[in-house]
């Protein structure tokens, strides 16, 4: 009225909104049910390429249409010319750069780009890189953009150095570049690889050398190139401590001692007739081609892990025909070969003997080292001076705190041992809400060093008491101890990794927070398990231990359980082998 515009009110706009919604809603709903039923009915032609481009346009992540539209190009495929395919495939690019316009970061987009892009009769892929180049200069780390990147620079042929000064621009406009810096860890092992080491004179080299593949690479790079990157990567996170690319990409250079794939250890028991094999890492004994030979003759005995809910495990035993091995007055020479790998591992058992061992100490299994030679320890040495230095700038930087603990490790983890253990508690303090993640890395290493002292030493003997694990690892590495010490620590269960220790005879692990005992299985020798102060609550926390023959000694005080109604009559029939308990 008067001349006066009418403002509507915000409930009026809201509706029309509504309104237009629902007509927009409508419009693809049926667009969408159009395409549904072509797919139906097997109709590939253009009017189903423009619906989809139509709803793709709006949704690029609507993977069942992409996957419709792949079909109607390659039934185009089969009636067009080549250039009319090649005109196709140039539009079909074209729409995807507007899809990546409204996502940049669309799967269903990058993924179709390359489907396309491998279809092209003549691709272009120097405009394919440009384009990565342009996504990557608006986002570095749209990792959709950097998977394509290297399928085009794998399709191109692009040349790795090329590729690898292409991280140096983008690390060095931003060190931050998480992306980049991983890019580069992939490229580094290809252009600057380490010189191969003579063969292992405890290995047979097979008389016919597989093809080199990603698998197989050991990924490690040269000493002279590493030493570039030590200094590249320092001048990263002195300029930021807190940025963690850098720190990560470092841990990758200072590398991990790569374990080499032989038979660690072989245990023969003459009583339980029974033969266990560790290897240097989880394997499926029954899928690598494992053959026992007893006396020149081969045995056909069943492989199983030590606990039936590992398929790959470090340790596995199998047991021999009675009566093959049980006469002490006879001598027997016994070999595992384990096909795959060509190589094996000889054992003998001379008149007397209950059983015999035949192993390898790997100490550096343990120990995260350079990938640097031995010699060449000094190298280490400045990267712990540098880092050290660091640390006095920056006290509480926990990826600096972390860096200097595994170096410490890599020189010498005992001589650090006290170092070490200070540095974690800071990291504790200052990184509370990963303490549970330290607590756990502290009980590995500590488990790694007793297992070092326990080496030198020569003895089957493993104690770790009052050390505050909360973890157990590397149990492996125990398959010959007989009594084992866990006392007054945190831990809260046994886990089935625990039923490696196949000779265990004494078990401690008293003082301790244990509501679980699935890893004390099968134990053959085991004769005592002392589970004083734990929170053992039912009986059935306790029925891991009906499958040890010789179990005799069992101390149960200061546990809920043995608050239970009967728990005496119901522990002598769950347990019958027991002869002394203690409740």
């Amino acid at each position: 009225q008067h001349g006066r515009v009418k403002i509507k009110s915000t409930a009026q706009q809201e509706e029309e909104k509504r309104k237009e919604r629902e007509k927009k809603l409508k419009i693809y709903v049926a667009a969408r049910d159009a395409c549904f039923s072509k797919r139906k009915e097997g109709i590939w032609d253009d009017e189903a390429l423009q619906l989809t481009q139509q709803l793709l346009s709006s949704n690029p992540d609507f993977a069942t249409l992409w996957n419709y539209r792949r079909e109607i190009l390659m039934h185009l495929e089969t009636v067009k010319e080549k250039d009319e395919v090649q005109k196709i495939y140039e539009g079909e690019l074209s729409f995807l750069e507007s899809c990546l316009k409204v996502n940049p970061k669309s799967y269903g987009s990058w993924h179709h780009r390359g489907w396309v892009s491998a279809r092209l009769p003549r691709p272009d892929w120097a405009r394919e890189l440009t384009l990565c180049d342009r996504c990557l200069s608006l986002d570095d780390r749209n990792f959709h953009c950097w998977d394509y990147r290297r399928m085009v620079v794998k399709m191109s042929g692009v040349p790795v150095d090329q590729e690898l000064e292409f991280t140096d621009r983008l690390i060095g406009s931003n060190f931050s570049n998480y992306s980049s810096w991983h890019y580069r860890s992939t490229l580094l092992p290809l252009l600057h690889p380490e010189s191969p080491e003579p063969p292992s004179p405890c290995r047979k080299p097979p008389q016919t050398s597989p093809p080199p593949s990603p698998q197989t690479h050991s990924h490690r790079v040269c000493e002279e190139q590493l030493l570039k990157e030590y200094e590249l990567v320092q001048n990263a996170f002195f300029t930021d401590p807190n940025d963690q690319s850098a720190w990560f990409y470092y841990r990758w250079l200072l590398g991990r001692a790569e374990r080499e794939e032989m038979i660690s250890c072989v245990y023969v028991s003459r009583d339980e007739e029974r033969v266990a094999v560790a290897f240097s890492r989880p394997v499926n004994a029954q899928s690598v081609g494992l053959l026992l030979v007893l006396d020149g003759q081969p045995q056909r005995v069943e492989w199983r892990s030590v606990h039936p809910r590992f398929k790959h495990s470090p340790v596995w035993i199998c047991d021999l025909p009675p009566g093959t091995i049980s006469d002490i007055t006879n001598e027997h020479n016994l070999t595992v070969h384990w096909t795959e790998k060509h190589t094996h591992r000889d054992c003998a058992l001379y008149t007397g003997d209950t059983c015999r061992v035949s192993l390898i100490y790997q100490r550096e299994l343990f120990v995260c080292r350079s990938e640097l030679s031995v010699e060449k320890t000094s190298v280490l040495q400045s990267e712990l001076q540098s880092c050290n230095q660091l640390q006095e700038l920056e006290p509480l930087n926990k990826w600096c705190l972390l860096t200097i603990i595994l170096l410490m490790r890599a020189l010498d983890p005992l001589g650090y041992e006290k170092e070490t253990l200070a540095h974690f508690q800071t990291l504790k303090e200052v990184d509370s809400m990963r303490s549970a993640y330290y607590s756990d890395l502290c009980s590995k290493f500590m488990i790694e060093n007793t297992i070092l002292k326990m080496e030198y030493a020569e003895v089957r003997v493993f104690s770790i008491s009052d050390k505050n694990l909360t973890t157990l690892c590397h149990l492996d590495q125990l398959l010959l101890v007989t009594h084992i010490s866990l006392s007054s620590n945190q831990l809260q269960r046994l886990p089935p990794q625990f039923a490696m220790l196949q000779c265990l005879e004494v078990l401690e692990a008293d003082n301790n927070s244990i509501e679980n005992l699935e890893g004390v299985y099968h134990l053959p020798k085991l004769e005592e398990v002392d589970l004083k102060n734990n929170k053992i609550s039912t009986l059935a926390d306790l029925q891991p231990l009906a499958s040890c023959p010789k179990l005799k000694r069992l101390d149960l005080r200061g546990n809920p359980v043995t608050q239970t109604a009967n728990i005496e009559s119901q522990l002598a029939e769950l347990l019958p082998s027991v002869t002394d308990l203690l409740l």
